[in-house]
Order: structure tokens, then sequence, then C-alpha cells
């Protein structure tokens, strides 16, 4: 798939639209295949629109990546709970403090 075509394809997704059931989806599908097979009643997004969803989109994961390093790097709820049994809510506020502290929440 090329570059233009991701960003064109996500670029739609994060405008909202079912991006297989509004255009012919190829690997080189430009603006202009958009606007030759788009079958949805709204009126075709511009090229500049559809780009400006693209990085919008990227930005705004940007801003979610710690959460999923956080969650990969949490311990399971098993051990979770075993910490809590064995050694207190004191000490898994600690364990999770330390991967919190690790991936910080990005300020906004």
């Amino acid at each position: 798939m090329s570059d233009l075509n991701y960003k064109l394809s996500w670029g739609l997704v994060h405008l909202g639209y079912n991006v297989t059931g509004n255009y012919a989806c190829s690997n080189q599908a430009t603006h202009e295949d958009i606007k030759e097979t788009w079958v949805n009643s709204d009126a075709v997004p511009t090229e500049e629109n559809i780009l400006k969803a693209y990085d919008e989109w990227v930005e705004a994961d940007k801003k979610l990546q710690y959460q999923r390093d956080r969650a990969s790097q949490y311990p399971s709820y098993a051990n979770q709970f075993d910490t809590i049994y064995h050694q207190g809510i004191d000490a898994w506020k600690a364990e999770i403090k330390k991967v919190k502290d690790a991936n910080p929440k990005p300020s906004e």
C-alpha cells in the first residue's frame, strides 16, 4: 500500500467512513479514485481534509502510547491480587507506581 493511499484510507476512517464501502480500495488509490468511486451520500471530503484527519489521528494515537506501554508492563491481575493479599495494598500501590512513573502520561 502506498504511503498516500495509507494516509487517505486511515484519514477517511478517522472521519467516520467505512473505507471499503465508500471507494474502490487499491494499493495505488488516489483522491481522484476516491471521487470516482464514492458511494456515500455525503460530499467527498477534500484530499486536504482527509490528510488533516489522518495527521490528527496520528497525533491522538501518540498521546495514548503511554497506555499501551503501561499495559504491557503491569503484572497480571492474578499477581496483583497476590501482592495485595500477601503484602498489602501499599506494596501493590508501590508496584503499580513504578510502571506509571516509567511511562508518564503526557501533559496536554
